[in-house]
């Protein structure tokens, strides 16, 4: 049938894709609103308000939350990322009211208790203080704050100590009022669903809900670069290197998600052949490519001991540089089949279907169809690869690095070898 999309009076966006065979729903509320949304004086209030959205309605109480769901053998959790955030469940077909009900007391009624404000607080300082002690965890944040320093967008999502232990509730409050509205929100479900059914569900729960908000564009990023480092007594060091990507609307978008799963998508990788497999400097090594609104980040990260850092840094630049070179036609096709069996291979999955609409709607405003999909991927040419390549990793990188990281080398030899000529190329493993 495919999906199916409806809008309601109020401006709110409904979608369903039904899923033959299967017997549960993935169903969700996604908001076009994230940590990036923040005021300066609000770090970290998105992903406090996700959480305390669970912790008390009018007529649920917290404990009443969960158990209402996994009375019925159901599944909900929440989700906080730079630009949206996501309220979602997973129940049997029949309990598809119960979910939407549950989902729409928290985000219509939530009560914001000062006591539950400040428990929660205290989990998040617990979150915060464990990332901090994850290497590659922090090492990410890091990153992040470098290459989009002093920017919302370069922050890390949690928030910091001081400005979460400030919030109160009627930050929360102002917050959801200003971040949240009909016409910034899509509610979809993916699975054992009638499109018509749920529709009716949603009007009669979310109907009312805010049509528009007094929420601005947040300032548009501005990559700049940089480098950081921090020496810690560990076992390996936690190494990212990166690059200002491309965003979602952008030509080059698709061809650096390929550009990434090329170099770092899987154990056939340049990467991983040649930095693992060929030389054994560390035990992985990725590439990844985030997109947003309006920029992105392309970024490779890899862990080593502090006496291989020198050599895995001298490699991964030069395979960064070969590929400016060169796209071989064999690795094209393998990062099209990988890309093309992770997308069918989601839509055999309610929950991540349901993600992948919600995602489409907020970014494109509309469901993006798989053969329009595949058709991008077919027009990519190795050529155009390793042209996007060569413009990629010639500009101003970003160091990230936290460990034993004396022997790294200096940010302005990593840009000096990056300018550099290529060395001549190896064979590589195909």
């Amino acid at each position: 049938m495919g999906v199916e999309v409806s809008r309601l009076s109020n401006g709110l966006t409904v979608a369903t894709e039904t899923l033959p065979h299967i017997e549960s729903v993935s169903l969700g509320i996604w908001v076009k609103s994230g940590s990036r949304d923040e005021r300066d004086d609000e770090h970290g209030i998105a992903h406090l308000l996700e959480h305390m959205a669970f912790k008390g309605t009018g007529k649920r109480s917290a404990w009443q939350i969960a158990s209402d769901i996994e009375n019925v053998g159901g599944e909900i959790n929440a989700a906080t990322s730079v630009e949206t955030t996501s309220f979602f469940a997973r129940v049997l077909k029949d309990d598809m009211p119960l979910a939407i009900d549950i989902l729409a007391d928290i985000l219509m009624d939530s009560k914001f208790d000062e006591d539950e404000l400040e428990r929660e607080k205290h989990v998040i300082l617990q979150e915060i203080g464990a990332a901090h002690d994850t290497p590659d965890d922090i090492v990410f944040d890091r990153f992040t704050e470098t290459a989009f320093r002093h920017q919302t967008l370069g922050r890390s999502i949690l928030g910091t100590p001081e400005t979460v232990r400030a919030f109160t509730s009627q930050q929360l409050r102002g917050f959801l009022e200003r971040q949240y509205a009909a016409d910034r929100m899509v509610v979809v479900a993916a699975g054992a669903v009638d499109h018509d059914a749920f529709v009716r569900e949603v009007e009669k729960r979310l109907g009312s809900f805010q049509p528009r908000c007094e929420a601005t564009l947040p300032t548009l990023a501005h990559y700049v670069g940089g480098d950081f480092r921090e020496s810690r007594d560990l076992m390996d060091a936690q190494i990212v290197l990166g690059f200002e990507g491309r965003a979602y609307h952008v030509r080059d978008f698709y061809a650096s998600q390929v550009l990434s799963m090329i170099l770092g998508g899987g154990m056939s990788s340049r990467l991983f052949q040649e930095v693992r497999e060929q030389r054994g400097l560390c035990y992985s090594v990725y590439a990844f490519h985030w997109g947003f609104s309006d920029t992105g980040i392309f970024g490779i990260h890899a862990a080593t001991g502090k006496e291989d850092i020198a050599e895995l840094t001298r490699v991964l630049l030069a395979e960064l540089k070969r590929s400016g070179e060169a796209i071989l036609p064999e690795e094209l096709n393998r990062a099209r089949a990988q890309y093309r069996a992770g997308l069918l291979m989601s839509q055999e999955s309610p929950s991540s279907r349901a993600s992948q609409i919600a995602r489409q709607l907020l970014l494109y405003g509309r469901p993006i169809p798989m053969d329009e999909l595949m058709d991008r991927l077919s027009k990519l040419t190795t050529e155009r690869l390793a042209d996007l390549s060569s413009r990629l990793f010639s500009a101003r990188p970003t160091i990230a690095a936290v460990g034993p990281v004396g022997s790294l080398p200096a940010f302005e030899t990593v840009t000096d070898m990056l300018a550099a000529s290529p060395a001549p190329a190896r064979k590589l493993a195909v």
